[in-house]
């Protein structure tokens, strides 16, 4: 492919598959913990990282890198600390953080609101060493982080009662999946974009949760898709001239449609045959609990 002749094409296909592999890692917790727009709050708050990076001359991937980790650090104490009033909190963490990333970039010197656009929807040409670095660096945290943990990590996500029951440090592992969301997010935003990465985190999980009948199963559907989609959307960029971040989303939403439509006819042959077990005396432990495929929550 005349593509890999050019260096930027490169970064961008390796940062691609590095996104492909983070943010489904990453979301399949959010999707358990039923945070899935947690992705989208932490883009938000990213903004002000962008921002400041420009302001003072530093890499804005790791200015946003700190002001994320630190925004999902406060997202953790507002759910456990504010109650009542944790969802207006919430709300101008997140537009502060958009505020914030405006204001700080147009007080850059040459900055202006164009200079957001590549981050906001990801931009392919703009892919640049230091960033591959940072990325590929980010990415090995969260990947040891979500595979290292992911035992640990998946109790606490299914049952935050039972995990504290069995002796889990359910608040430092929070604390954990909330910051290594916020690295995911600064991974992403260059392929995708702050905007976009939610969808990233959470639809090719949902997607995989339509044939995965396994946590691991799930975990590596998910992954698989993550890769094929940001490969596949990064490649019709460079050849349509189209938004990579935009094209992404779209073929994770339509692979999510796809995996739906497969996944309708499989159930119904499943639940087909566990009637005619039923009715034929046949032992069952083989078989999917009637609970289990009503509530279509992923088993370990």
């Amino acid at each position: 492919m005349d593509l890999l002749n050019y260096a930027f094409m490169q970064r961008a296909l390796l940062a691609a598959v590095l996104v492909g592999i983070t943010a489904p890692a990453v979301g399949i917790y959010l999707v358990q913990r039923r945070q899935a727009l947690m992705g989208d709050g932490i883009g938000h708050v990213a903004m002000t990282g962008v921002g400041l990076g420009f302001l003072l001359s530093a890499s804005p991937v790791w200015m946003a890198t700190a002001v994320s980790v630190l925004g999902s650090v406060l997202m953790e104490l507002i759910r456990w600390y504010g109650r009542t009033r944790g969802d207006i909190a919430l709300a101008m963490l997140f537009y502060g953080g958009m505020a914030g990333g405006v204001m700080f970039i147009n007080l850059a010197p040459g900055g202006s609101n164009a200079n957001l656009t590549s981050y906001l929807f990801g931009s392919l040409s703009t892919v640049s060493p230091s960033d591959v670095l940072a990325i590929c660096l980010l990415a090995a945290f969260v990947v040891v982080v979500t595979l290292g943990l992911r035992r640990q990590l998946f109790a606490v996500s299914q049952d935050e009662e039972f995990a504290r029951v069995t002796g889990l440090p359910v608040r430092a592992l929070n604390l954990l999946t909330a910051v290594t969301a916020a690295v995911t997010v600064t991974v992403a935003m260059r392929v995708v974009g702050l905007l976009l990465v939610s969808a990233l985190m959470v639809v090719p999980v949902a997607a995989a949760q339509q044939l995965g009948r396994s946590f691991a199963a799930t975990f590596a559907i998910a992954v698989a898709i993550g890769v094929t989609v940001t490969l596949g959307g990064t490649i019709t960029s460079y050849y349509q001239d189209v938004p990579p971040g935009a094209t992404i989303v779209l073929l994770t939403i339509a692979a999510f449609i796809a995996l739906t439509a497969l996944a309708t006819p499989l159930a119904r042959r499943r639940a087909r045959a566990l009637a005619a077990a039923r009715a034929t005396g046949d032992p069952l432990e083989c078989a999917i609990p009637a609970t289990r495929e009503a509530s279509g929550e992923v088993g370990v």
